[in-house]
């Protein structure tokens, strides 16, 4: 097997987090009395740290009025989650996610936006490969946004586009990415191939 770190990224990718994120946000823009995002505006700030996310979302967002957006968006987001099953990605969410969910044997590292330089900063996959001794020739980062594959560029690891999440498929296939799947199945498919 030529890939001996997969990483992965979690909303978007290993969760259908991606329309109630963007939701939330347009939820709390409107209660604000501020430009609504469309939904695709919304949905293309996922992968990033949450601050940078509104900034891009909601342009006209003061600065003062951030931690006013940000406390309802969470609220509008803690009211969801039970529908998801998962949440965003500070440490104390992605460890909540994990455990709803069942999934943490099946992640040895992770690292959040709250630990270490956001996406698309490389930082959180140098700090993993470290971690794991795993050079970057060896590693795959796997995700739904151009944030995810700027990140692996930046890293020098190759990049998954899945193009069920976040993401239109032509944004992400401009990424360069080694491949791009349309499914959980395929994914299986174009790793036991390929990985």
């Amino acid at each position: 097997m030529r890939y001996r770190l997969l990483v992965f990224d979690w909303d978007g990718t290993i969760i259908d987090s991606a329309a109630t994120i963007a939701s939330c946000i347009r939820l709390a823009a409107a209660e604000l009395a501020l430009e609504v995002p469309t939904m695709e505006q919304a949905r293309h700030v996922i992968g990033l740290g949450l601050h940078d996310a509104l900034r891009a979302a909601v342009p006209q967002l003061a600065a003062e009025r951030t931690a006013e957006f940000v406390a309802r968006y969470r609220e509008h987001f803690r009211a969801r989650e039970d529908e998801m099953a998962a949440t965003g990605k500070s440490r104390r969410g992605l460890e909540r996610a994990l455990e709803a969910t069942r999934l943490r044997p099946y992640f040895r590292a992770s690292r959040c936006a709250d630990e270490t330089n956001p996406k698309p900063d490389p930082a959180m996959l140098r700090e993993l490969m470290e971690e794991l001794e795993v050079p970057a020739q060896n590693a795959l980062m796997i995700g739904d946004t151009s944030h995810d594959l700027e990140m692996a560029r930046a890293a020098r690891v190759d990049a998954l586009a899945v193009t069920y999440g976040a993401h239109p498929e032509q944004g992400l296939r401009a990424c360069g990415p080694r491949g791009c799947v349309a499914s959980v199945a395929e994914l299986g498919q174009w790793l036991a191939t390929h990985g």
